[in-house]
């Protein structure tokens, strides 16, 4: 049985319960973040799928334990990682939590994805019909760049080798150098705190227009929320448009003023206050 995907081919865009039994999208872990939207970014970040047998595997329990040691550099690499077995939600989320694993993995229970790929195994004894091993490293538009065959362990990849194919994409990417955060249309977004060292300026002195609204939404791990208007306009912010030094939040519900400034596609908020 032969894979019927090369590299250079985009890989088929899916859709899978995840360990929560959500159904979720492949190109859902690929796409630029809300923060990268307003900046301007619009590339999104490269993804590792892998599909592996089952938690029965010693092999993927291997894998999966080296996965465990990645996972932390993933989070702070922007690069996304995703497991495919066909095993049911229930038991990915067992196998997931006894692994401490953080990523998703996903449910292909129909065999669906993997009969679509050819790459079901009907060769296993005791667990048949389960998936060949593959690792994929997709760029952010899916398109597939690496592939490793992992029938045998020695074909799974190590993490330097997916360390330097996250690399090879990433520096390909529009944000990928400091240059790139260095203007004026990112700097209205992604405020730098030097800009409040000098105490809270006056709203609308610089000639933006003020504007109120409450707090509808703040994520503290991304540092990004909302706030909608009187009118019901819904204006993004990140944290360092609060003044203030260090990483700044805010509660969803709070009463606030704020200056208006118009982005690429849409208002963004700086200088927020609290009323």
């Amino acid at each position: 049985m032969t894979i019927n995907l090369r590299l250079g081919d985009h890989f088929p865009d899916f859709q899978l319960p995840n360990h929560r039994n959500d159904i979720v999208q492949l190109s859902q872990f690929t796409k630029p973040g809300l923060l990268d939207e307003k900046l301007g970014f619009l590339d999104g970040y490269p993804l590792i799928l892998v599909f592996y047998r089952g938690f029965f595997c010693p092999r993927d329990q291997q894998q999966m334990r080296q996965f465990v040691q990645f996972q932390d550099e993933l989070n702070v690499n922007y690069c996304q990682l995703v497991c495919v077995s066909v095993e049911s939600p229930i038991v990915q989320a067992a196998f997931r939590a006894g692994l401490g694993a953080q990523w998703t993995f996903l449910s292909d229970e129909g065999r669906n994805v993997i009969k679509q790929i050819n790459i079901l195994d009907e060769t296993e004894g005791e667990y048949a019909y389960c998936a060949q091993p593959y690792t994929f490293v997709l760029q952010p538009d899916l398109k597939i760049v690496k592939i490793y065959k992992g029938w045998f362990f020695i074909g799974r990849p190590t993490l330097e080798e997916l360390r330097l194919d996250l690399r090879a994409i990433m520096e390909n990417l529009s944000n990928y150098r400091y240059e790139s955060y260095n203007t004026p249309e990112v700097r209205q977004v992604r405020i730098p705190q030097q800009e409040w060292t000098q105490g809270t300026p006056t709203q609308g002195a610089n000639g933006l227009p003020v504007l109120q609204g409450v707090v509808s939404f703040f994520d503290s791990q991304t540092g990004n929320g909302i706030v909608t208007t009187d009118a019901g306009e819904q204006v993004f912010f990140n944290f360092t448009a609060i003044p203030g030094e260090g990483y700044r939040t805010i509660q969803p519900g709070t009463l606030v003023r704020f200056e208006a400034v118009q982005g690429k596609s849409s208002l963004t908020a700086r200088n927020i206050r609290q009323i």
